[in-house]
């Protein structure tokens, strides 16, 4: 029998300071390690004041993790160890398998109005992968499909919607990412894989997500967040961890509402995980660090 998925728990993401100072907003990360499996982390770097952003983030390591970064709006000026260099501009996406090991850098660029819009996500890697080749899946806005049906929006980046497959395969986790805008009184109802982690993170508008049957034991930073009707909507920069369940449902009201919907097989194993480098043990790390220091980090290239 099919069941839907409930609110596990609703974050705000919280202001950080990341890079070579730039202020951003982290929906979630070190601190949920294990809670949001396969995934490590989720950073909102939507700003209009170019001091936020332009520090950028200069050259620096990953190892045993994948960074999707996810542009709305201006760019981002990349270029790596392995020697890739491009931008990702508004609607581009670029899927980054660090594997065994690659030091880049991203910087970005504000559009003609001062603004950059994006958001980045972690995605660990199993042990059988940590040490995979580096690969990069540069995806233009315009090979992203968008699905619209019944009221909804949806550009598929990785995974399908109705028949319709993104541009983004053959990766370990078995993730999806969607990108999706549901206009006023929509009702939206989205087939799941149980077992599967699932997260969206609101980015526009407001809409009502499944909730729980007893709202009272789902909260944002300790305080009640369901005490009203009007709670029920949940707005920008709000991120919902589903339970596990067949499907979920998002409805709106008077207003649209957009959101990033991301799930994930868990991987299940240990974490140990310092600054950009996640692998499965402590001495794994120890090696990586040692191998940065003595110049043999970069395994291919």
């Amino acid at each position: 029998m099919s069941e839907p998925r409930n609110i596990k728990k609703v974050f705000r993401s919280k202001p950080t300071v990341e890079g070579a100072g730039v202020r951003l907003r982290r929906a979630f990360g070190n601190a949920e390690t294990g809670l949001f499996d396969p995934f490590l982390l989720l950073d909102d770097f939507r700003s209009d004041t170019p001091s936020d952003y332009l520090p950028g983030f200069p050259w620096h390591p990953h190892r045993g993790i994948e960074t999707i970064t996810y542009v709305l709006e201006g760019d981002v000026e990349h270029g790596d160890s392995l020697g890739h260099q491009g931008t990702i501009g508004a609607g581009d996406v670029q899927w980054m398998t660090a594997g065994s090991g690659i030091i880049h850098q991203e910087m970005p660029k504000d559009d003609a109005q001062g603004r950059m819009y994006g958001f980045q996500l972690w995605a660990n890697l199993p042990a059988s992968h940590k040490m995979m080749d580096p690969r990069y899946r540069d995806v233009t806005r315009q090979s992203i499909p968008a699905v619209t049906n019944d009221g909804a929006t949806v550009r598929v980046i990785c995974g399908e919607f109705e028949g319709v497959s993104g541009p983004v395969h053959d990766i370990v986790t078995e993730p999806e990412y969607l990108d999706v805008t549901l206009q006023p009184d929509t009702g939206f109802v989205r087939a799941t894989p149980r077992g599967h982690t699932v997260l969206a993170y609101v980015i526009d508008g407001e809409g009502e997500f499944c909730r729980a049957d007893d709202p009272f034991a789902y909260d944002v930073q300790g305080a009640n967040y369901f005490d009203t009707e009007r709670d029920k909507l949940l707005g920008n920069r709000t991120l919902v961890l589903f339970d596990d369940g067949d499907s979920l449902t998002v409805s709106t009201h008077d207003e649209p509402v957009r959101f990033l919907l991301i799930s994930g097989k868990p991987i299940d194993e240990p974490i140990a995980w310092y600054g950009p480098i996640v692998m499965n043990t402590r001495v794994e790390l120890r090696v990586a660090y040692d191998e940065l220091r003595e110049g043999t980090f970069i395994k291919h290239g």
